[in-house]
């Protein structure tokens, strides 16, 4: 994860560069989620949650 973190601070430079202000705020978002699973904010899968959810119920 640190890896992918730290990849996507570089993307995020080259796409404010570019002045490619849509894809540096998707990468932005990508950096922040990163950085939420790094400090144990979010779950590192959505798919955790369907592994617990009774059968025949949506998720």
């Amino acid at each position: 994860m640190a890896y992918i973190r730290q990849m996507l601070a570089e993307l995020r430079q080259v796409a404010h560069r570019e002045g490619a202000d849509m894809l540096c705020y998707l990468i932005e978002m990508a950096y922040v989620e990163v950085g939420d699973i790094q400090s144990g904010r979010r779950k590192l899968s959505i798919r955790d949650d369907e592994r617990h959810a009774p059968p025949g119920m949506p998720v």
